[in-house]
């Protein structure tokens, strides 16, 4: 028989707060007492200035703030069901296409994808008035009643439209509020996932930028602030503005995980280099010598520069003043180094060799200009024939900020997929230079509106399209000669389902008498569902061991059973039946863990304790679920 407290840790994710404890209390643990947070303390460990108990201070709050951290807080019972036929090369696929609510996603990912994700990019709804989304919006329920609410599931494993999808009117008392209890949970987890040198960058406009500023800056740390970019969206000018005047602009937000994150900058123009005076030390190129300071802040750098051969003078900008000080200058002008105008009324400049520059790279501007919303909406008709999905980010966007930060081997996170722009990117980029980046994509089961084009061409919901758009960029790829490496790691993505847990959940919480107790262990004899399916279980229990959905597989037959092993056989998993004669072959692999599931030994406690004495005595770790 399982253990059902065993199967209770099983069947839900981690729960964030829990793990913020034990960080703490790794870090500081004379501030606890018997397991629970000593604030006084705390104050005595760190100085009563550091802790503020209550009073006056600088804090973003809305309505449904607490309740926002409570719905973040409860582990998730859900987990990520394969769906082979909707996905394209399965086995050998390290992209990822997840369809689901993105909450309780995230918290399924987290444990095997904690501390993994170099950038995440999302594009959540921008609180226009017209966005509908799922938000804790019903303040007079329970927390419970609001779990069990967005958690109701169909048969199939979606989450049911009643209840789901709500618009979130401007009308609404709660308008913000509702957003940002939107935002923060998934923000919360979303750094979570992140690499110490991660990074995050979310798309907002005039809406809910100011909003999104402060609850970043909560999750984050206004520390880890990067930049605010500003994307010229609109390509022409918006004649319908009713104040006349044409927003032509949206916003990039970014926040690193850590302290001293940085971009890796634009390649620099190598053509502005040359050598016309065939000068020693190499090609270089004509650069303003102007400062940044007026007289008053930097008088030092406001004087005349004399030209030897011509006495010259050249005074300063009164608003700038220049780059050096007097006697750098003189030194300067002694080595060649400055060139002087032809003309009178010009400004003396640097002559700077190209030797001599420290960075390949110079700064990522925070102006995004030259790709436009109507790049995407082409993108789309080019691929579907037809404007299947509304305003999608053009690709390229999402490539320029995943060019700078994804190495080969990173991984790249988009929990708002819609038409799988992001996908675009990544895979583009990746067979553009050859290099490996993994995408992970979440999308909604939201349906499409009714006769619109998307569901004219078929398609129900928004993760339908992303998956065909998915689907289609790799055809694409693989027809493409003049990329660096059509064939390259855009081989495919495994698409999942968030379903139910493939195990029984303990609730003990509704025991009252023995007799209930009795029928709830006697549930328990076995601890998967009736109807779970052996490769669906696989996949939840990588995930509650922490391993990666792209985590190769083996199949192995051992004296007639079958064994899934990863991480070249040094975990194994006994999933579909057990017998005497598998003991001897399986201790023989030397795995480091061998997962067993209680159903596989047929209520024989004598298999089950020869197995698991085998196991003690070859040093291999036991676990049967």
């Amino acid at each position: 028989m399982s253990d059902p407290q065993n199967d209770t840790n099983l069947a839900a994710s981690a729960n964030p707060a829990d793990e913020r404890r034990a960080q703490l209390a790794a870090l500081i643990p004379e501030a606890f007492t018997e397991g629970k947070l000593d604030v006084a303390a705390l104050k005595r460990v760190l100085g009563e200035a550091a802790v503020v108990e209550s009073g006056e201070r600088y804090a973003l709050t809305w309505a449904g703030k607490a309740n926002a951290y409570k719905v973040l807080q409860t582990p998730s019972t859900a987990t990520l069901r394969p769906e082979r036929d909707k996905s394209v090369n399965f086995d050998a696929a390290q992209h990822v296409f997840i369809e689901g609510e993105n909450l309780e996603v995230l918290k399924v990912l987290q444990k095997a994808y904690f501390g993994k994700v170099k950038l995440i990019y999302i594009d959540p709804p921008y609180n226009t008035g017209s966005d509908s989304f799922i938000y804790p919006d019903r303040f007079q329920e329970s927390k419970e009643d609001y779990l069990r609410r967005i958690n109701e599931l169909d048969d199939d494993g979606t989450l049911m439209r009643e209840g789901f999808f709500r618009k979130n009117s401007k009308e609404n008392g709660h308008y913000h509020s509702n957003w940002l209890s939107m935002m923060l949970p998934r923000l919360y987890i979303a750094r979570n996932l992140l690499r110490e040198d991660g990074v995050i960058f979310v798309s907002c406009d005039d809406n809910e930028v100011h909003n999104l500023r402060g609850v970043m800056n909560e999750v984050f740390g206004e520390e880890n602030f990067v930049a605010q970019f500003v994307w010229k969206a609109r390509q022409f000018t918006d004649a319908r503005a009713t104040t006349n005047v044409s927003t032509d602009h949206e916003y990039l937000i970014a926040y690193s995980r850590t302290p001293g994150f940085a971009l890796r900058g634009i390649e620099r123009d190598e053509s502005k280099f040359t050598n016309p005076d065939a000068d020693p030390r190499g090609d270089w190129m004509s650069r303003s010598m102007l400062g940044l300071a007026t007289k008053d802040l930097r008088p030092n750098l406001h004087y005349d520069i004399v030209e030897p051969n011509t006495g010259r003078r050249f005074p300063p900008n009164p608003a700038t003043g220049w780059r050096y000080a007097p006697e750098k200058m003189k030194a300067m002008i002694s080595e060649g180094r400055v060139l002087f105008p032809a003309k009178d009324d010009g400004r003396p400049r640097e002559k700077k060799f190209r030797q001599e520059m420290q960075s390949e790279f110079i700064s990522f501007r925070t102006i995004i200009d030259g790709i436009h919303t109507a790049d995407g909406t082409q993108e789309v008709r080019t691929l579907f024939g037809a404007e299947v999905f509304s305003f999608p980010k053009p690709s390229e966007l999402i490539a320029r900020i995943a060019d700078q930060i994804l190495e080969d081997q990173d991984i790249f996170l988009d929990f708002f997929a819609g038409s799988a722009s992001s996908f675009d990117a990544i895979a583009r980029l990746n067979a553009r230079n050859g290099v490996t980046r993994y995408a992970i994509l979440v999308q909604l089961p939201e349906a499409v509106i009714d006769g619109s084009e998307a569901a004219k061409r078929g398609f129900s919901t928004i993760a339908d399209i992303a998956r065909e758009r998915m689907k289609r960029v790799i055809a694409n790829i693989a027809n493409t000669s003049d990329l660096a490496s059509p064939e390259s790691n855009v081989v495919g993505f495994k698409s999942f389902l968030l379903t139910p847990s493939n195990f029984k959940q303990w609730r003990g919480d509704f025991i009252d008498t023995a007799e209930q107790l009795a029928e709830q262990i006697q549930l328990f004899a076995k601890g998967e569902k009736e109807d779970a399916q052996v490769e669906d279980m696989l996949y939840e229990l990588l995930l509650k061991f922490g391993q990666e959905l792209t985590t190769p597989v083996e199949t192995l037959e051992v004296a007639g059973g079958t064994v899934f092993a990863i991480h070249d056989r040094r975990m194994l998993f006994v999933l579909e039946s057990f017998s005497e004669a598998m003991i001897d072959p399986l201790v023989a692999l030397k795995p480091r863990e061998i997962i067993v599931i209680d159903g596989v030994f047929k209520d024989s406690d004598m298999l089950k304790s020869n197995l698991d004495l085998q196991c003690r005595d070859a040093g291999i770790k036991f676990t049967c679920l």
